[in-house]
């Protein structure tokens, strides 16, 4: 597909994001960082489970581990996505189809 190259990346991190457990953890890393036993329980899945989501976010880059200790802590990179989900948020709650339908800060400061 000639010209949809450049767009395979952000496909696949949408790809990545389209779980709501994932987005559930990348909105707890907004907050803080967290280790797996923490997310875990935060979570209520079994770590596992929880590992797999998380190995998805860091392949994607959104997010990156340090161990310390016995512990993995896992910190958001990509800041821009709980923003984002704010804004689909704001979307679904207006719950209109005009072209302005967003009212979040981010689409509301671009006017």
């Amino acid at each position: 597909m000639a010209g949809f190259d450049d767009l395979e990346y952000p496909a696949g991190v949408f790809k990545a994001l389209s779980h709501a457990v994932r987005l559930y953890i990348m909105e707890r890393l907004s907050e803080k960082d967290y280790c797996v036993q923490e997310l875990t329980a935060l979570i209520g899945y079994d770590i596992s489970t929880v590992s797999k989501h998380l190995s998805v976010l860091k392949s994607a880059g959104l997010i990156c581990s340090r161990r310390d200790g016995n512990c993995i802590y896992y910190s958001l990179k990509a800041t821009c996505v709980t923003g984002f989900v704010s804004c689909i948020r704001a979307m679904n709650e207006k719950n209109t189809d005009s072209p302005d339908s967003c009212m979040c800060k981010t689409c509301d400061s671009e006017d």
